[in-house]
């Protein structure tokens, strides 16, 4: 009898990460374009959004500094 010991257990998990797989599919389904936009759009708002941030931190270094430049290194 040349039985290994994984043989015997069945497939139970493999059916159970099918499962999961599935389920996580259709979680994730639409979820990318669920706001509408375009990749290029997408990322041409991210990108505003991160200009604007580096704006607001320009501007409080500036003033911490009395007013001197915060591009100076």
């Amino acid at each position: 009898m040349n039985v290994v010991w994984y043989d015997i257990g069945g497939n139970q998990r493999e059916l159970a990460r099918q499962k999961n797989q599935k389920k996580k599919a259709q979680e994730m389904k639409g979820k990318k374009s669920e706001d509408g936009m375009t990749f290029k759009s997408r990322q041409e708002r991210d990108a505003e959004i991160m200009r604007e941030k580096q704006r607001q931190k320009e501007l409080k270094l500036a003033s911490a500094n009395g007013g001197a430049t915060a591009k100076a290194k």
